[in-house]
């Protein structure tokens, strides 16, 4: 059972996203631990969404004026932190020795602001964990519901560290070029889910 919820984890950590874009951009520029205080500082903002829904404010996100700012919030942060991505494409440097280090903080205000600021998130949480705080709670008590959101932190961690180690690694056996394109798509990426949100906020205020 505890494994299990390691999985989900894993699982819930996995799918190509805005924090896994920003990740793959913070290691291939900066490093290792560059990459991993990003996905820290996405799992800090994962775990007040989890308190959130353990407190029971869900309600409040079904508020409609709440969530179009949600949409238009997260589509400002991620299409700024794409252009930003882009912009410095070029700074990447191909010899450890020489490469630029990026502040941790920073690496970590960006991890937490992408993950905190986007309403998939936000959604997914609410349709993953809730249902397990539901099933967790009805099935084996309250106790219980610590020891299994722990193992789902386990999972997330061990992605985080997994994706900057693979993000790391690659970076060997790049040319600059392709560091560069990577840098790129990756700003790339990030923009076009700004613009889905951006696009979503429009959407929510004509409903």
């Amino acid at each position: 059972m505890l494994f299990s919820y390691m999985i989900l984890g894993l699982t819930l950590a996995a799918p190509i996203g805005p924090v896994n874009s920003a990740r793959l951009d913070k290691g291939i520029k900066h490093g290792f631990w560059n990459a991993w205080i990003v996905g820290v500082g996405s799992m800090t903002a994962d775990g007040i969404f989890m308190l959130l829904i353990f407190w029971g404010l869900v309600s409040f996100l079904n508020i409609p004026e709440v969530q179009v700012f949600l949409w238009l919030f997260g589509a400002l942060v991620l299409v700024y932190s794409g252009i930003q991505g882009i912009g410095s494409a070029q700074e990447v440097d191909f010899r450890h020795s020489d490469r630029r280090q990026e502040p941790l903080f920073r690496s970590f205000l960006v991890g937490f602001m992408v993950s905190i600021s986007s309403p998939l998130s936000i959604l997914f949480w609410l349709g993953i964990y809730g249902s397990i705080l539901a099933r967790t709670a009805h099935s084996y008590g309250t106790t219980h519901l610590l020891i299994y959101s722990s193992m789902i932190f386990l999972g997330l961690a061990l992605w985080d560290v997994a994706v900057a180690s693979l993000t790391t690694g690659l970076r060997r056996f790049l040319s600059r070029r392709m560091l560069t394109v990577i840098s790129v798509l990756s700003g790339a990426s990030l923009i076009g889910f700004g613009i889905y949100f951006g696009i979503q906020a429009v959407k929510a205020l004509w409903r």
